[in-house]
């Protein structure tokens, strides 16, 4: 536990190093304004604007420092123009102003000289010590676990060797406790919430319509974030979004477009104030039904209803809604907005606050009512939430989580939702006014300044009287804001001791836990763990720390009664990784030293091996033995077969293929065909295709391809053979004929192309999926989804002899590394000359891929520029890349250097996102029709399940596809709810349901859809292709 260690004797020789250098003095009270923390990349917000700053200067005669923030919405140069100064610290800061939490490492809590006249030690005594004062939204006042942290660096109790037993420490004022009389907040964001939360949820609404296939005006409401004012924003919503709607209407197909507000604070008032700028008329909730169900409703228009308590919440007694009796007996009232509004809302502004004690504003259960009714209604009822009030599962129960303005919505689904109802677009930014950084910021520093003023004074004329009403009102909200003072809490907030308790129980069981780097003895931490009155955390062993480890890190340490140790090689990369969670450890551990991962294994409940798929069978032997489950995310291999039976009869799973794929494609797949087996259907056709892919906007490079991980899987898997049945046949394509037995159109987009090449054997997985007998169905595929070029492209490296794992060559240079790996091709020698290469070339490349082919080479760095036309025409050569890695100087096989290369030209840049497409599909018929198998009936059904996820700021889309599905199941497991044993898949009903809801809770939720009547268009395509290539053969 971190503690304040300095002592006055340390204390005031460092004082004498006084801001300007000026020695044992401080004349003026000095403001510090602190930059905000840079891991909130979003926030931009600042406590005082320069005009703020250049009334304390010039009329209060206090000086200011400004922490430099190249974010923050007004620049250094602003700040120092209004007459601040910048400085890398605030050390010399008596008070301390910022927006959120201060970071930890940066709280200052020792004492500075009082502001006053000038002394020296000649001229009498030294001047006195005084505490600072911090203030902050501290986000400490409701008990917040993950700020205790932070609240005990404020009290003596926490700081033993703090200076005056601590009655020296910071004074903490939280700006949420800055109230009026009347107990409303006098300072905050509250209105720019509102504004910033309609925005982005109006964006939101328009993406939910794009998901049902409609295209609104609201696609063209501007993001808050990315205009440059208020004014700005309005007139973009005025005059494209309004305009629009007023000449052309919204969509026929969406009905009326409803806009519900709840809420009577700030929130709501913001929301009212920016839809404003839209063509908008105000009705009543006895208006919606009406309104609604009204062909001839004007569409040129969009109708707002703001809802009060009164409309929704109703007496069980039946007697009529009284406001103080709601809140004195919240209990006796039940919400009816999830019938009397909520089917009736194309969206919902959520701006009402909500407390455990009150009812609900819609539960789980109502949500599933809602749907019911909103389909009766037509297109899009109720398809989209903002919920600015981000109350997680409170007001509304089907809330998870926050979002980021990075991504700010998700796509919410509670288990109890029935299968035929549609999921729920939710806008939850948690951080929404900084998204209006410039006038958010001025109406703040506006509120705050009369408060920050009456600090001033209490430093600069100890025990002045008040002067004035006013004035005495302002101290008393100040005195109510105050959460600690003198190293100790308030009275008001004395409660708090009890989560800080909780919160000193978890730093002692994570530091018992740290004591694995330097003894490598886990059950000596465990043993220290041990607090009476304290339940045992359960311990969950993570084997690596590469790509996929953060999301299922982050996962895996939400839960407060984990603890988790990451083991990997590099010490560095583990501590990354565990460092912003508590309960969470690095170790340093190597598979080559099996008796160490044994010990770290033993003292486990769930082992997830994130190693290379060579370690795990030796990974599993260590939890048999020691009776341990493991999770993997890759496919069972036979030596991981081979011990299920020893797993069995040890009472552990292994639980494998719980990644993307395999694993998202397992669960989804399951979950539909059992789904349509329990409608009483056959199932006669499956075929399955996944992709990990560069954005589109990233992907123009040679393959259309770029690596996070080694590329050496990709290029291996270039080569194996494939089996699967189409059509009525089966069909095996040689691993050497792989790239050229490719189909050139897989239609899962009306966007975007793809080729598919087959993936390995279909035909094992008949049984897996329950499609056996195989002759019962007529096409069992599984494919890989490339953009359109990868297999010409890669089957060209291939015949040039750049993916043989023997012999070796030794190049000098890269751009030799062609001309070698030809020699060993062909198995002779070539001349280092261009005409003798391309001679070469055009004897294993097809003369109208060559140019393409040679551009790719090229780009590659891998052939002497004067062989491509492309690189001619391009003068200097300014994309001939002299950054390549080293050569090795030993002989090394062509496969080797050229998985080097890609890793190097071919990896992710900073910022660029990746994309991964999960599609199957799967058609089904009446049981028992008599239709052939082989004829499309009339009364089939091609059903599709479809995930489609692009990588965001915080991670990949590879990385959450397979760290998240690891996590959700090893959560699962360690809380008992997996019964099977042995060596496992996730295609156990209790482990794919569980995996498919977590996964639609974080954004990951699949998309199904079904047509009737004819051929499934994937299987059509594919069969067409294979019948055009046989022909052709």
């Amino acid at each position: 536990m971190a503690v304040l260690r300095r002592s006055p004797l340390t204390l005031r020789p460092a004082l004498r190093r006084a801001y300007h250098a000026t020695p044992a003095r401080q004349a003026k009270l000095t403001i510090g304004i602190r930059r905000e923390d840079p891991a909130r990349i979003w926030e931009r917000r600042s406590p005082l604007t320069p005009d703020a700053v250049n009334e304390l200067v010039e009329k209060d005669g206090v000086e200011v420092l400004v922490q430099p923030c190249e974010r923050r919405v007004f620049t250094a140069n602003d700040f120092l123009k209004a007459g601040a100064k910048l400085h890398p610290t605030l050390q010399p800061a008596h008070v301390l102003v910022g927006i959120k939490e201060t970071p930890l490492p940066e709280v200052l809590t020792d004492p500075l000289p009082a502001p006053g006249p000038s002394t020296s030690a000649r001229d009498g005594p030294e001047t006195p010590l005084v505490p600072r004062t911090h203030v902050m939204f501290s986000h400490t006042i409701k008990g917040q676990l993950y700020n205790m942290e932070l609240l005990s660096k404020y009290l003596a109790s926490e700081n033993r060797n703090a200076p005056e037993r601590g009655a020296l420490l910071p004074r903490l004022i939280d700006y949420e406790l800055l109230t009026g009389e009347d107990g409303k907040r006098t300072v905050g964001f509250g209105w720019f919430a509102g504004v910033a939360g309609a925005l982005e949820a109006l964006c939101a609404m328009a993406h939910a319509h794009l998901e049902i296939g409609v295209a609104s005006p609201f696609l063209y409401t501007p993001r808050p974030q990315t205009q440059p004012s208020l004014d700005s924003i309005r007139e973009i919503l005025r005059d494209v979004v309004g305009a629009r709607i007023a000449s052309d209407g919204t969509p026929k197909s969406l009905g009326p477009l409803v806009i519900g507000v709840t809420g009577t604070g700030k929130v709501a008032e913001g929301c009212l104030a920016i839809l404003e700028e839209l063509p908008i008329q105000h009705i009543t909730v006895d208006q919606l039904h009406t309104l609604v169900t009204d062909p001839n409703t004007d569409l040129h228009k969009v109708y707002v209803v703001h809802a009060h308590s009164k409309d929704y919440f109703v007496r069980r007694d039946g007697r009529p809604f009284e406001r103080s009796n709601y809140y004195a007996h919240p209990d006796e009232y039940v919400s009816e907005f999830h019938t009397k509004i909520a089917p009736y809302l194309s969206l919902l502004l959520h701006g009402a606050g909500w407390a455990p004690a009150f009812p609900r504003l819609m539960t789980n259960e109502q949500l599933a009512t809602t749907l019911e009714i909103g389909q009766t209604l037509g297109k899009g009822r109720f398809a989209c939430v903002g919920d600015i009030s981000c109350d997680v599962e409170g007001g509304l129960e089907f809330l998870t989580r926050h979002t980021t303005l990075s991504s700010p919505f998700y796509t919410a689904r509670p288990p109890s939702l029935p299968a035929h109802l549609p999921s729920v677009t939710i806008m939850s930014v948690d951080i929404l006014p900084t998204a209006l950084p410039l006038e958010a910021s001025q109406h703040f520093s506006k509120a705050f300044l009369p408060y920050l003023r009456s600090v001033i004074s209490g430093y600069t004329e100890p025990g002045r009287s008040v002067q004035s009403e006013q004035e005495g009102k302002i101290r008393s909200a100040l005195e109510r804001a105050t959460v600690t003072t003198g190293g100790e809490l308030t009275a008001a907030f004395d409660w708090l001791r009890k989560p800080l308790g909780v919160w000193k129980e978890s730093v002692v069981a994570a530091s018992a836990a740290e004591h694995h780097h330097t003894s490598g003895n886990v059950a000596h931490a465990e043993r220290h763990k041990a607090i009476p009155g304290v339940l045992p955390k359960k311990r969950v062993l993570m084997l690596g720390s590469g790509m996929v480890a953060p999301p299922a890190v982050a996962e895996l340490a939400k839960r407060r009664d984990v603890q988790l140790v990451v083991a990997s090689n590099s010490l560095a990369d583990a501590r990354q990784l565990t460092a912003p969670y508590p309960n969470a450890t690095p170790v340093l551990a190597d598979v080559s030293d099996p008796a160490a991962v044994e010990r770290l294994v033993a003292e486990s409940d769930v082992v997830i091996s994130l190693l290379p798929v060579p370690f795990h069978p030796g990974v599993a032997e260590l939890c048999i033995r020691n009776g341990k489950h493991l999770v993997t995310a890759s496919y069972i291999s036979p030596a991981m077969r081979d011990l299920h039976q020893r797993a069995v009869d040890a009472d552990v799973l292994l639980m494998n293929e719980i990644g993307l794929d395999p694993g998202i494609d397992h669960c989804s797949a399951m979950s539909l065909l059992e789904s349509l087996r329990a409608e009483g259907k056959d199932i006669v056709s499956f075929t399955s295709f996944c992709g990990g892919l560069p954005a589109p906007e990233h992907a123009d490079v040679p393959l259309g391809y770029k690596f996070s991980w080694s590329p050496k899987g990709v290029l291996t898997a270039a080569s194996n053979a494939a089996r699967f049945k189409l059509w009525g046949k089966n069909h095996e394509i040689d691993g050497d004929d792989l790239l050229q037995k490719y189909f050139p159109d897989v239609p899962l987009s009306n966007v975007l192309k793809f080729e598919g090449l087959a993936n390995r054997n279909s035909l094992p997985y008949a049984d897996v999926y329950g499609l056996s007998p195989l002759e019962g169905v007529r096409t069992v595929f599984r494919g890989t989804l490339r953009y359109p070029g990868f297999a010409d492209l890669m089957y060209a490296f291939k015949a040039i002899g750049l993916l043989e794992a023997s012999p070796t060559v030794n190049p000098h240079h890269w751009n030799a590394l062609t001309r070698q790996a030809l020699e060993k091709k062909l198995g002779t020698l070539i001349m280092n000359d261009p005409a003798s290469v391309l001679s070469a070339l055009d004897d294993v490349v097809p003369v109208p891929q060559r140019q393409a082919v040679l551009q790719a080479l090229h780009w590659l760095s891998i052939v002497p520029t004067s062989l491509s036309e492309y690189a001619a025409s391009a003068g200097a050569d300014p994309a001939f890349d002299a950054s390549l890695p080293p050569l090795p100087r030993a002989p090394t096989a062509p496969l080797d250097l050229f998985t080097t290369l890609l890793a190097h030209k071919l990896r992710y840049a900073p910022g660029e996102r990746d994309l991964v497409v999960l599609s199957h599909e799967i058609v089904a018929r009446p049981r028992g029709s008599t239709a052939p198998l082989l004829g499309a009936g009339t009364d089939e059904e091609v059903h599709t399940s479809s995930l489609v996820a692009y990588g965001t700021p915080e991670a990949s889309a590879m990385a959450r596809t397979v760290g998240l599905p690891v996590a959700f199941a090893a959560l699962q497991i360690l809380d008992g709810g997996v019964c099977a044993r042995g060596v496992q898949g996730p295609t156990g009903r209790e482990v794919y349901s569980h995996v498919l809801q977590r996964l639609e809770e974080a954004g990951l939720g699949m998309r199904e859809s079904v047509r009737r009547g004819g051929r499934g268009g994937v299987e059509r395509a594919l069969e067409k292709h294979w019948r055009a290539m046989e022909e052709v053969v």
